[in-house]
């Protein structure tokens, strides 16, 4: 795994929407379209400004899936990661070939909606994925202790209460009872399937995960340490969030 630290949050994005762009655009090059996987949450707001800016992607070339969605909250929500990125990404970048929203409540059992948008998924392998880690080290919504070894595409999860505190101190809701107990993941299995993965992490709250992920065990007591596993992944940081490890790392600008 890749490590690099940039100055500012910016910077970081910047260069986080420069490597997805120029995977898109090879990937349309080579087969004539690109599949993609679009995280959210406050890690997400400098890359996807940035992506959406970005020069010469034919996005009507680009299928969009997303990592992972509350249970039992509607999309109206201002913490619906639908409206998240209907309003950071689609409704930015004009006309998609193909979006491909988790939505909980369509089948009425989250676990056909896991077999539906999964089905989807399997038929269309990634081409880049832009994910985030948590303060808890979770990888999407795959909270401590994660499943390593699920097959299936999606999964339905129980979220643990430090992953609940963090979505309350980001703003996402007024009070701790408001954050969903469940909600719908990719799984770790599925996230590794992507061709490259590029991995966003500012601020100094993420600091302790950070430090795990890099230079602790792989292990599913932190999720995001499987990244290491991954071929061609590449983990941006600040000097926030990259405070704690061992080795110092340049700052990029």
């Amino acid at each position: 795994m890749e490590t690099l630290v940039f100055e500012t949050a910016q910077a970081l994005g910047a260069y986080g929407a420069r490597i997805a762009a120029e995977t898109i655009q090879a990937a349309i090059r080579r087969t004539g379209r690109a599949n993609i996987i679009l995280a959210t949450g406050a890690s997400q707001f400098e890359v996807l400004a940035a992506l959406v800016a970005a020069p010469g992607v034919d996005w009507s070339k680009v299928v969009m899936f997303h990592l992972d969605e509350y249970v039992g909250l509607p999309d109206t929500h201002p913490a619906s990661f639908r409206r998240y990125l209907r309003e950071r990404f689609v409704e930015k970048v004009g006309r998609l070939g193909a979006v491909h929203f988790i939505e909980p409540a369509a089948a009425g059992d989250p676990r056909a909606e896991c077999s539906r948008v999964g089905n989807i998924l399997s038929a269309n392998p990634i081409d880049v994925a832009l994910v985030g880690i948590g303060e808890n080290g979770h990888l999407a919504f795959n909270d401590p202790p994660a499943d390593f070894d699920a097959e299936e595409p999606y999964l339905v999860v129980d979220l643990d209460e430090a992953c609940r505190r963090q979505q309350l101190g980001e703003g996402w809701f007024a009070t701790l009872a408001d954050v969903p107990r469940r909600a719908i993941s990719m799984s770790i299995r599925q996230i590794l399937k992507s061709r490259r993965i590029v991995c966003s992490v500012p601020d100094r709250r993420k600091a302790e995960a950070v430090l795990a992920a890099v230079e602790g065990p792989i292990t599913n007591l932190c999720p995001a340490s499987v990244l290491r596993r991954h071929p061609d992944c590449v983990l941006l940081l600040e000097p926030s969030s990259a405070s704690l490890l061992s080795k110092k790392l340049p700052v990029l600008k």
